[in-house]
């Protein structure tokens, strides 16, 4: 574990007096004056831009050096600095731009070379290397133009299609939408049923005034009224063919490819009830006199349905328009993630003045590239993602993290982009740039899981699947009885019911109560620092009953921090010869003696002893810190002598010994400390009646104690990492739903095997890939905020449902004319449209109410 004492600290000054290294496992530049990781390797020294690529390497050093650096991407940052989610996938809204075109030879051969552009004056482009001839700064090779990803379609109710073109469903005929949600609201489909809708109603209003006259007219028993005779089936004809044909023509199509496709749905019930209805009109219209007594009026001819035909489209289109203004908000939460991310960068140009104002320069945000520096001035947003290299402030995380509490940022510390500066001026260097930042990287998994598919949604797939053909089979039905035994015109009565049964029975309702609130509840989840990966994880998480917990980074900050010291001055001589060493106990007492202002001597003839300490000299005195058998081979533990001193005590600790010339001067007590909101957030979860088990490799003691701390009952110490697995199939086995919550690369196997697994965002791209939850700020109360989340959304999904099969249930006999012996009533189509166009936004408006939940 690197630590970056305060006379360390990063020097902007410095930047350009020594050339960048190239980190040689994700290939980026480094300033070796100010890079914070390096290594020595067969007598090299290595420079690494985040902890994650160091480590990497010194896991395999052989393999990474004999193989090419990964390209930029392949690893993205996250709070710690490990990948987020793999592969990047371009976020078309947050893509850098392309450059401008390479530079055509001076020849005009038409032959792309190389060009070279200044980073201060876009506008200066030259065939050759050299200084800008107006800021005298070196010129850069040009980037190749990054386009940006193709934008692909895909249905909200099937994401297994997925299209190159906007259009519709194969499997259900809804409209297809974005696959990865950008800023603009743009919505095509949105706006050609908009435009239907408003001609339809223009077409549909004096087509029912017609109608309604003519039923008047006919019912008050005057025989003369302004459209007489045969001229009214025409008027209702010219009025409804547009109506019917252009604004409809959208459900007829999708109607037709359902059938094509062996696959009914909603618009194959929608396009044969109007159809049936404006087709058996048409007819009735041009050929009156085919149609027998029984099916004809008092003025010898049969009744026309073209203000139904037309109504039932303006109502279907106005749903439609509901859904698609509906369905487009469930994408808000992504949106207004797009929108933290401030317009533009003001860029550090080396030769600015001392009031670092001067030289400064504002450039667009696509504009900043990975080794920028950048200043951050009081109250603005963090660009990119990237660290500090000057200055000191708190910054406002809350809208990546969920933290409501600004965290302090100094030199060597990581800053986030989108994120909010607080009242300090920093100078950071940009690492994480365009589509490879963590709000880019949100925005992908947060789209990726809004388009996965819960469990439960196969119980609506397998009632769709036959619901439609068995409406269909119940309109012929009750179309043969209408014929059979109804009333006169029997004809008349047996067409209206079988097309109020085909418009109510679509079964939209049914196929948006699931997806709609996956989309809601994954969006809701991002703005808390909860990434949902998949919908099954949200779905499962709230029948789990079991929790398993890694001890290290998980329950504690998974760094050793000082809990106790016996002398200050045994601190200031320990701090200033471990400030040579790499361990991790060294850092920590290193950093204490930072926090506490001590003041470090140099030391001498340091020299290390493998699995026991360290020695050295400092201010003329032999100085040795160590283990219990270190002191003991050295025997500074004289007669008396360790009795005579006092001694710091931490149950669990580890215990570093310190000897001065010989003698024992004291120890200092280390412990891996619990995190702040470990212990509430476990009674809480105990209160939900959730078993808690902890694993751990340390000693029986250490954890006893630390599981009496956290009040965990069930605890087992001393696990290598191959058997947490093993322990999580167990309890698998017990008949138990567990989730695993952990941050290492030794989590991975727990984290894959339970049915959920909760990876902390601030631990390792391998146990975030293998977990289906990631708590952004690692914090153990996200646990809460996830487990609410899912019980909220399943919630939801149950209401949307039963609300879906309730309707069907009671409109479908009611359609069918079941009240029609007892009580006279009659749905008309018009009707049986208007609810189901209805109930479609009923569902989507209740799916909307999770944006509000409180978590």
């Amino acid at each position: 574990m690197d630590h970056l004492d305060p006379d360390d600290a990063p020097n902007p000054s410095a930047s350009s007096t020594k050339p960048q290294e190239k980190d040689p496992v994700c290939g980026m530049n480094v300033n070796p004056v100010t890079a914070r990781h390096k290594t020595l390797h067969k007598e090299k020294e290595y420079f690494f831009c985040s902890a994650g690529c160091l480590s990497k390497f010194q896991a395999n050093p052989e393999e990474i050096l004999s193989s090419p650096p990964k390209p930029m991407g392949s690893g993205l940052v996250s709070l710690g600095g490990p990948a987020l989610v793999k592969p990047a996938i371009v976020t078309p809204a947050l893509v850098m731009p392309a450059a401008s075109p390479i530079a055509k030879s001076a020849s005009g051969s038409g032959k792309d070379t190389q060009a070279y552009v200044c980073p201060m004056c876009p506008e200066v482009r030259e065939s050759a290397p050299g200084p800008c001839p107006k800021c005298g700064m070196a010129l850069d090779p040009e980037s190749p133009p990054i386009r940006a990803s193709k934008t692909e379609y895909t249905c909200p109710m099937h994401p297994d299609v997925v299209r190159s073109e906007p259009g519709h469903c194969p499997i259900c005929g809804m409209a297809l939408e974005p696959r990865t949600v950008t800023a603009e609201e743009d919505n095509p489909e949105l706006r050609d049923m908009t435009r239907r809708f408003w001609i339809s109603l223009a077409l549909t209003v004096p087509l029912l005034v017609v109608a309604m006259e003519a039923m008047a007219v006919r019912s008050s028993g005057l025989g003369a009224r302004p459209l007489s005779g045969g001229a009214r089936p025409w008027v209702e004809l010219l009025l409804s063919t547009p109506a019917v044909l252009w604004c409809g023509w959208p459900f007829f199509q999708r109607g037709w490819a359902s059938v094509v496709n062996r696959s009914t749905n909603m618009f194959t019930l929608i396009a044969m009830g109007t159809g049936v209805a404006y087709l058996y009109s048409v007819v009735a219209t041009l050929f009156p006199q085919i149609f027998p007594a029984p099916f004809r009026r008092m003025d010898d001819r049969p009744d026309v349905y073209f203000e139904a035909a037309a109504a039932i489209v303006t109502l279907v289109l106005l749903g439609q328009v509901l859904e698609l203004r509906a369905r487009s908000r469930t994408s808000s939460a992504i949106r207004a993630l797009l929108d933290l991310s401030p317009k533009m960068a003001r860029l550090v140009i080396e030769n600015g003045g001392a009031d670092g104002s001067e030289g400064d320069r504002d450039i667009p945000l696509a504009a900043v590239r990975p080794g920028d520096r950048l200043r951050v001035r009081p109250g603005e947003k963090i660009p990119v993602d990237g660290v500090v290299l000057d200055g000191s402030s708190a910054v406002d995380e809350s809208m990546i993290t969920g933290e409501s509490i600004p965290v302090e940022k100094t030199a060597g510390g990581r800053v986030i982009g989108a994120t909010v500066n607080g009242n300090g001026s920093l100078v950071m260097r940009a690492e994480r740039v365009g589509s490879e930042t963590m709000l880019a990287q949100i925005v992908q998994m947060v789209g990726h899981a809004q388009r996965t598919r819960a469990p439960i949604q196969r119980l609506a797939d397998k009632v769709a699947g036959w619901f439609v053909p068995a409406v269909m089979a119940i309109a012929v039905v009750t179309f043969i009885v209408w014929v059979s035994f109804g009333p006169e015109p029997r004809f008349a009565h047996a067409m209206v019911n079988a097309v109020a049964v085909l418009i109510i029975a679509c079964p939209c309702a049914l196929g948006l109560a699931t997806p709609m609130a996956i989309m809601v509840g994954t969006g809701r989840g991002a703005r808390a620092g909860v990434l949902i990966k998949n919908a099954e994880a949200l779905e499962t998480l709230e029948k789990v009953d079991t929790i398993v917990f890694d001890k290290t980074g998980t329950l504690t900050e998974g760094k050793p921090k000082v809990v106790a010291y016996s002398d200050a001055e045994v601190v200031r001589l320990a701090a200033s010869v471990e400030r040579a060493s790499e361990h991790p106990l060294a850092a920590a007492i290193v950093e204490l003696a930072s926090q506490r202002n001590l003041r470090l001597s140099d030391a001498s003839a340091f020299e290390s002893v493998p699995g026991k300490g360290i020695k050295g000299l400092v201010e003329g005195k032999r100085i040795v810190a160590g283990n219990w058998a270190l002191m003991t081979d050295l025997g500074v533990f004289g007669s008396g002598r360790k009795d005579a001193v006092s001694v710091a005590t931490a149950p669990g600790a580890t215990h570093v010994y310190v000897a001065i010339d010989g003698q024992y001067a004291g120890n200092i007590a280390i412990a891996d400390p619990l995190k702040p909101t470990a212990l509430d957030a476990l009674i809480a979860l105990k209160a939900q009646g959730i078993q808690l088990v902890m694993l751990t490799g340390d000693n029986q003691a250490t954890a006893h104690e630390i599981a009496r701390k956290l009040g965990i009952e069930d605890f087992k110490a001393e696990v290598l990492p191959a058997q947490k697995a093993e322990i999580v199939r167990g309890l698998q086995n017990e008949g138990r739903v567990v989730a695993m919550a952990g941050d290492g690369i030794n989590d991975a196997p727990a984290l894959a095997q339970a049915q959920v697994g909760i990876a902390m965002g601030t631990g390792t791209d391998i146990a975030m890939e293998s977990g289906g939850i990631t708590l952004l700020k690692g914090d153990l109360e996200g646990i809460l905020r996830a487990r609410k989340l899912s019980q909220a959304t399943m919630r939801n999904i149950r209401q949307n449902l039963f609300f879906a099969f309730l309707y069907n249930s009671i409109g479908v006999p009611i359609a069918a004319g079941v009240l029609y012996p007892v009580f006279g009533l009659l749905l008309s189509p018009i009707l049986a449209a208007a609810a189901m166009s209805f109930s479609s936004v009923s569902v989507i408006t209740n799916s909307l109410s999770l944006r509000k939940v409180r978590l």
